[in-house]
């Protein structure tokens, strides 16, 4: 038996998330159907997490495992690549691992990282890749509450309703906000995330911004653990995984 990782690009915009669903199409699914094709084999194809419907990609890592050693990595990687070329998704590498390597499991930090446009002129070469937020934020407060955001505590607040994890407690190690020009980059790094939880981080940071919210009532609505004090979650657009590391 072989075990083998592949690192992934995609634009989320027109799948229904990584995650094989019986409502539309997947990229897990677009992948497994193209590595079953070349291995002339059924392998089951496993992601380092599950980004939701409308989320890109530029450093998903999979893994997947066969019978038979792939001969040449470069030339399996341009086989996938062909017969997922009418998608949006794009292979990058094909790396050969060790039997007990887990894209999910065996990660120790994952980094994701969310782009605002902040302008009043609509959105052209980034609609549906970046969120665009006409009303000018505050970037010096935002960078406030960001580091807030840092540290290990119970992130209930962020949790979608839907949430499976056992526990809400989790251990943010980077919060970063910088601006260029009227992009505006925000970078968080943790082991492993809520679900929805960058989204709704960044939809209260984007209310502290707007001066929605004072950096006060920021602070009680992380401490209070309700996820009623959430602002409403930022747009799967602006969101990209962007590294997971081993």
């Amino acid at each position: 038996m072989y075990n083998y990782q592949i690192l992934v690009e995609y634009d989320g915009t027109k799948f229904v998330g990584w995650q094989i669903q019986k409502n539309g199409l997947s990229i897990q699914e677009i992948l497994q159907k193209a590595i079953r094709k070349i291995t002339k084999s059924k392998p089951s194809i496993f992601g380092s997490g599950r980004t939701d419907a409308g989320v890109h990609s530029v450093g998903q890592s999979a893994h997947f495992k066969i019978k038979n050693r792939i001969k040449n990595l470069k030339n399996f990687t341009k086989s996938i690549n062909f017969f997922i070329s009418k998608y949006s998704i794009s292979v990058l590498k094909t790396v050969k691992k060790p039997l007990n390597f887990h894209a999910r499991h065996s990660a120790v930090k994952r980094t994701y990282k969310y782009y605002i446009i902040n302008r009043k002129s609509p959105l052209s070469l980034d609609k549906n890749r970046a969120w665009h937020v006409k009303k000018k934020l505050d970037i010096k407060l935002m960078q406030q509450g960001a580091k807030l955001l840092k540290g290990t505590r119970d992130f209930s607040t962020f949790r979608s309703s839907s949430c499976g994890a056992k526990s809400p407690i989790k251990t943010i190690e980077i919060v970063r906000i910088k601006k260029i020009s009227k992009k505006i980059e925000i970078t968080f790094t943790s082991k492993s995330f809520l679900q929805q939880q960058v989204r709704s981080m960044v939809g209260c940071l984007k209310y502290l911004g707007e001066n929605k919210w004072s950096l006060k009532y920021f602070k009680n609505s992380l401490i209070s653990k309700k996820r009623s004090m959430c602002a409403p979650p930022a747009p799967a657009c602006g969101l990209y995984l962007y590294k997971v590391n081993y």
